[in-house]
Parts: C-alpha cells; sequence; structure tokens
C-alpha cells in the first residue's frame, strides 16, 4: 500500500488504490540526451566558470542565462529556474522528474505559470546546469525560456478534446516551438515574442493579446489558421490586429518566420518600454509592416512547411478497470466538482478534468503522488492550465468518483476552476525584483472570502479575478473581469501600498475580447471590501443571463469610480493601512529593483567587435552543417555588430538594426572611410533579396568577413591614435 501525503499532515493511506513505488511505476529510465542539450548543458557551465573568474561581465552573462531559463530574483545570491513546456505539456514520467528536481535545488515546490511553464525558485547558480541535466534526461528543457526571445508556445489546455475544434492545434503549435527552439533568427530580438494558439474560436489561449495568435480554421476542405499579431499588456495594452482571416496550414510558419525577421531589424532596442512588437506593428500601420513582411520573405528557406499532423501521438486512455464501478461516492460536494471541474470531450463516452491550484503551486511529495493519480485515472499526458491549474484528459465516467477521491486525499478537489474564486496571481513582492505589492497574499485572502461569502459564484465562469504585483501584467489583471494591480499611494510623508481596481476584461462566453479599464487605485487592504462591493452591486442589477462584462459595459466607467470611491479616503487609514498583505509586522516600504531584461552597464567597443567575430564562428559552424538560413544571418549579424561597434566608438547611438545600416552607410561608407562596400544598405539587406541557398550563404559570409577584417583594422588604428578602448552604456548599444 503505498502513501500519499496532505500538505503537511502525516503520512496516510488512501484505501481505495492499490499504489506502487513511482519510480517503478513511470519507469524512470535514463535514455541518451539529446546532443543539443548536451550542448546547451556545456555551454551554461562554461559561461558560470567564466562569470565566477570575472572574464565575462555580468551584464553579458546575464544575457545569456536568461536564454537558457536563469532569472534573477528579488533576494540576491539567488535565481528563479524557468522550464520550457510547449503547449503546456507534461507526462507523469517529466512530472515527477520536475519534482525531484525541485526537492533537491529549489524549495521543493513547483510554481505553475500563466504561460503553462513550470518554475523554481531560490536556486543556486552552480546548481543551474545539474537541473538542466535531470531535465534533459526527460526530454524537457530551459532554452529561450526567458530572455529577448521566441518564448513558450502556449496553447489551449483542451486542445485535441475541444468539443468546439476544427482540428487539434496541438501538432502545429509543437512544429513551431521546434522551428524557433536555437533558431539563430530570434536569439538577440529587441524584446521577447509571445505566441498563442487557440483551440478554437472561442479564443480560450488569449489569442488577442500576444505577439502572434493562431485560430484554426476549415475553408475548403483545407486547414488554416486565422491569424492576429501585434497585442500585449502591461502600461499600454493593445488588441492584435488581424493578418489573415485564413491562411493555409502549410503557410503559417514561413509568414511567422518573415514577420520576425522583419521585427529583428525594426524593433526597438534602446528604449525598452517601446521595444515590443506591438509598438512597431503599430507606429509603422498594418499594411506598411505586412509589405515589409512580403519583401521578407525572400529569406524563408521554405515558403511552404507542412505539418504531419497525422504522426501526432496522442496518449492514450487508461486501460478499463472493472472495479472503478464498486467505488461509491455520497458527497455534495463531488456533485459540486464533478459541475465545476468536469466536462465532456469532443471523444464521445471520456471527459477532461480540471483541477484548480491556489496560485500555481504544488509541493514536490503532491506533485509525485499526483503522478501516479495521472497514470491511474487518465491518459498520460496533463496540460498546465493559463490559469495555472492542472487539465486531465481522457477520463473514462466509470472512473470519475475514484479519481475525485484520491485527489481529495491530495487536497487537490477544490470546486471552482475557472471561477471567481480561481484567482490567478504572479509571484509579485515575493520573488520578483519588480513586484510593487504583494499579490499572492491578496489572492489567498480573496479566494477565501469567495469561498465562504459567495459559493454559489464557484459555479459560474463568467467571472475571473486575476492579479499581478505591478503594471507588467504578468498576472494578467488586464485580461479579467475583475483585475488589480501593484500600486502605492502617498499620504503625507509615508507610503501605503495599494492596487489598481481594472474592471472589464477577458473573454466572454461567445469569444469576444476585452482589454480591462482602469477605475480607481485603492489601498491594498481595503480589497477585500472592494470586490464585495463589485460583487453585491452585480448580484443585486444583473439582468437574467447576463454576464459581468455586459453588467459593467452596460453602466458608464464613472459608475464604479463612484462606487468604489469612499473606499480610497486615505485621511481614515489606520496604521493596518500601511501594512501589505502577507507583512503582519512592518510597515511597507516600496522596493522596486531593475527588470532582467533591462539595466545598464559598461562595455567597450573591442568587446563588441569581438560579438561580430563570434557570429562569424557561428556562420562557419552553420556552414559545416549545409544551415544557409544560418549562414546568412549570422553573417547578416556580424556584419551589423561590426558598423554598431563603429558608430559607438563616434558616439552616435544605435536603437535598431535598421538605423545602424543607415547611419553606416551616411557616416562611414558615404564619406570613404571604409572601402570594404560602396553601398552597406544594399550589402546588409541583401539578405532578404536573395534566397538561402549554398552559393549565396558562401559568398554573404565571405564578404561579412573581409567587412569585420576591415572594421577590426580601423578601430586598432583608432587604438594607436587615441589610446585606451573606450566605454559605453549599454543601452547605446543593445542593438
Amino acid at each position: 500500500m503505498g502513501l500519499i501525503r496532505v500538505d503537511n499532515q502525516p503520512n496516510k493511506p488512501i484505501n481505495h488504490i492499490n499504489f506502487i513505488n513511482p519510480y517503478q511505476h513511470l519507469n524512470m529510465s535514463v535514455t541518451n540526451l539529446d546532443p543539443r542539450n548536451i550542448q546547451d548543458i556545456v555551454d551554461l557551465g562554461k559561461r558560470i566558470e567564466s562569470f565566477k573568474k570575472g572574464e565575462i561581465d555580468a551584464e553579458r552573462f546575464k544575457h545569456f542565462r536568461l536564454t537558457r531559463g536563469v532569472y534573477g530574483q528579488r533576494q540576491q545570491g539567488v535565481h528563479m529556474f524557468r522550464t520550457k513546456l510547449p503547449m503546456g505539456k507534461l507526462t507523469a514520467r517529466q512530472l515527477v522528474a520536475l519534482a525531484d528536481i525541485s526537492e533537491k535545488y529549489a524549495t521543493g515546490n513547483l510554481h505553475l505559470t500563466t504561460r503553462q511553464n513550470v518554475q523554481f525558485h531560490y536556486v543556486k547558480l552552480d546548481d543551474a546546469t545539474a537541473i538542466w541535466r535531470e531535465m534533459a534526461e526527460v526530454d524537457l528543457n530551459a532554452r529561450e525560456a526567458c530572455g529577448n526571445t521566441v518564448r513558450n508556445v502556449t496553447t489551449s489546455a483542451n486542445a485535441g478534446i475541444d468539443p468546439h475544434e476544427p482540428f487539434d492545434v496541438t501538432p502545429y503549435a509543437n512544429a513551431l516551438y521546434e522551428h524557433f527552439l536555437r533558431n539563430p533568427i530570434c536569439q538577440e530580438m529587441g524584446r521577447k515574442i509571445k505566441i498563442a494558439f487557440s483551440s478554437s474560436h472561442f479564443d480560450t489561449a488569449y489569442t488577442y493579446f500576444h505577439d502572434f495568435g493562431y485560430i484554426p480554421k476549415i475553408e475548403g476542405g483545407k486547414r488554416g489558421f486565422k491569424i492576429v499579431i501585434g497585442g500585449g499588456l502591461g502600461a499600454q495594452p493593445l488588441v492584435a490586429q488581424t493578418t489573415h482571416e485564413f491562411i493555409e496550414a502549410d503557410k503559417f510558419l514561413p509568414f511567422t518566420e518573415a514577420v520576425i525577421r522583419v521585427f529583428d531589424r525594426l524593433g526597438e532596442r534602446e528604449k525598452r518600454h517601446k521595444a515590443r512588437m506591438k509598438f512597431l506593428v503599430k507606429d509603422l500601420g498594418l499594411e506598411e509592416f505586412l509589405s515589409l513582411v512580403e519583401v521578407e520573405s525572400t529569406a524563408v528557406a521554405q515558403q511552404t512547411i507542412p505539418v504531419n499532423h497525422e504522426a501526432w501521438e496522442e496518449a492514450e486512455p487508461p486501460v478499463f478497470d472493472p472495479n472503478w464501478a464498486d467505488v461509491k461516492v455520497s458527497d455534495r460536494e463531488f456533485d459540486r466538482w464533478k459541475a465545476a471541474n468536469v466536462f465532456s470531450q469532443k471523444q464521445a463516452g471520456l471527459y477532461g478534468v480540471n483541477i484548480k491550484l491556489p496560485l500555481g503551486n504544488i509541493d514536490a511529495e503532491r506533485a509525485r503522488q499526483f503522478a501516479i493519480v495521472v497514470k491511474t485515472y487518465a491518459a498520460d499526458d496533463v496540460r498546465i492550465t493559463v490559469n495555472q491549474g492542472f487539465l486531465l484528459r481522457h477520463v473514462r465516467p466509470e472512473a470519475l468518483a475514484p479519481l475525485y477521491l484520491a485527489l481529495k486525499e491530495l487536497g487537490l478537489a477544490d470546486v471552482g476552476f475557472g471561477s471567481i474564486a480561481d484567482i490567478t496571481a504572479c509571484p509579485g513582492t515575493d520573488t520578483c525584483n519588480l513586484g510593487v505589492t504583494n499579490s499572492t497574499a491578496l489572492a489567498t485572502v480573496l479566494d477565501r472570502l469567495v469561498s465562504s461569502e459567495y459559493p454559489d459564484l464557484l459555479l459560474e465562469k463568467d467571472i475571473q479575478i486575476k492579479i499581478s504585483g505591478c503594471m507588467n501584467s504578468c498576472g494578467q489583471h488586464m485580461a479579467a473581469q475583475i483585475g488589480f494591480h501593484g500600486s502605492s499611494i502617498k499620504v503625507g510623508g509615508k507610503v501605503a501600498p495599494a492596487m489598481q481596481v481594472v474592471l472589464g476584461g477577458g473573454i466572454e462566453p461567445d469569444g469576444k475580447s476585452y482589454i480591462g479599464d482602469k477605475v480607481i487605485k485603492l489601498p491594498t487592504k481595503r480589497i477585500p471590501d472592494a470586490l464585495r462591493l463589485l460583487l453585491d452591486d452585480f448580484l443585486a442589477k444583473k439582468l437574467d443571463g447576463q454576464t459581468f462584462n455586459e453588467y459593467y459595459y452596460a453602466q458608464e466607467k464613472i459608475f464604479f469610480y463612484d462606487l468604489l470611491k469612499p473606499l480610497a479616503n486615505t485621511a481614515t487609514l489606520d496604521d493596518e493601512g500601511f501594512r501589505d498583505w502577507g507583512n503582519v509586522e512592518a510597515e511597507y516600504v516600496q522596493a522596486i529593483g531593475v527588470g532582467e531584461c533591462a539595466g545598464a552597464a559598461m562595455d567597450v567597443i573591442a568587446t563588441i567587435l569581438n560579438d561580430a567575430g563570434t557570429k562569424l564562428t557561428d556562420a562557419e559552424q552553420y556552414v559545416r552543417e549545409a544551415n544557409w538560413p544560418g549562414t546568412i544571418y549570422n553573417a547578416y549579424a556580424s556584419m551589423v555588430i561590426s558598423a554598431k561597434a563603429l558608430l559607438l566608438a563616434e558616439d552616435l547611438r544605435c536603437n535598431s538594426h535598421q538605423k545602424i545600416i543607415e547611419d553606416f552607410q551616411k557616416e562611414f561608407v558615404e564619406k570613404g572611410l571604409i572601402t570594404s562596400t560602396t553601398d552597406f544598405v544594399a550589402l546588409a539587406t541583401a539578405i532578404n533579396k536573395n534566397e538561402p541557398s549554398d552559393d549565396f550563404a558562401r559568398d554573404y559570409l565571405s564578404i561579412a568577413k573581409a567587412f569585420h577584417e576591415e572594421a577590426y583594422d580601423m578601430r586598432a588604428a583608432q587604438l594607436i591614435e587615441h589610446g585606451a578602448d573606450k566605454a559605453v552604456i549599454a543601452d547605446f548599444y543593445r542593438a
């Protein structure tokens, strides 16, 4: 008889299941590692050692480690480690491995994110390679989990079982993930790219606030996608714009690559707050942006990339156990759980089961035991949901009762998945440098409030609460009917923690999407009262069948401002109002650090020229692999970086690749200071005027080598004349 631990309670047996050792049950034997993962592990280890020896500076090491999933924490000397889990998909074996990793190298907690990843906190830098190694043993990695890269590809958790889907988008999302993983064109962009696939037109993946969103459609018997681009949340939210009402499935990947190439060349790199793709699309206008994408498409190696969706291996339902029928549950909560957390799949006779995880957290021991429950009652395919929970697939009707009891023993049978009590929250000031107020403690308070005072709302799906510790929206507060983001209020000579109230965001039952309105800022200790006012007014005034957003937009925004305004009166704020949630003793002190994708540092021109040389070395490696697009892109990048170094030596700022190309032509080529080219604009942009062939790749690389050599000699001559190398501000050379 196996044992399951419930939270911190003593071990207790489960009487209706015969559990066995999880490592035997899940076959934890180590397979051969992917050579690409081995190389990533080796490279990370070398960079860590070089950093510790002082051979590379902190800024450059930060850029490298971010692209390997290692992110700085609010607490000095430790890091957050983020995995990269395309589609939020995990097998039971992988879940056990992640649990073991957290127990060995972190806090013993697995934190599920809104990007369908798992994060570990309080990780020592020296343990990063060991974590990578153990992840690689179960075919997982952390490549491009952070940094200015193509981030994790998110997908509706119910893709493949959604009764409303025209087809399963999972193979296509996975193909996109594979296409851009380690792809040279997206390793050093101005900012990150976030991508989402919805399973249907109901937009359950929130595509409308992503850089790229894909919604499946079938036209003329052919599979394809509606594509939207340029969305985003944060301080300046924008709704994504439609580029195609329908594009055939074999053309969506080449189009996506062409868009990313345009963003890489033209995107802002100096001003971080203006560097997301949404600003480039807005500034150029969609029509002009797409015309540039058409030009750039020449550089894409394949104009069609078929995805063999039939080769995708769907996990099978578990073997039927006749003993399931003997398990009876006489529990009112079981009926409520089925109503709130269980739904019929498109596969007749099978069910999807959603699992609510408060704050997206599960401890390692429960995760291991949960993995056994998965193998016993569901398909070996767990999906992390965008609201920080789990989805089990292919559950037989006879298994629902024993599954519920097993989950209940683990404390994982809470009613209300996806409801107002299933509150999304980022880590906030618990661990994040940018956190302004504590989002997790407030989420816990509001969860208890709703569950105890408004239990009937646990079965409603049209109101969600999302909380971010700052305006950057990692908790997606602007995509919730009721959202909050961390802020502060000055009261005399003191500062009180506060929350900005945001209303009217999210997805309606018909798939219509909204970005929430900022309504009013309130002291954070008064947010529970604010929630009561909103819910009481809604329940008293809503019409039959009216959703919260319909109720909200039927009023004037000023109505809700006036409703909540009495709570904004700081004259009546007592001592408790100056303490944040989760801190019962100390007064609030606003302490905002520098985000890991920002920060100033010093560098020298020689280092930048060495970066250009590294790109040439990478290009040579791609020649050996006959990867002509990779060869060409790295040759191009080497020329741009070399030009940037010489421009910076003259105190000329560089905020995009395109500006570097144009300014170098004006300041160096037209003045006769460089001789290896007479038209640098034509040379640099030849990348999007020639197909990526063997001949062009080799010729382009030769030209790039000659250009870099001349740039290097020019800088050497300058040093002889002027002396010591020149330092520059990091923000000047990000491009």
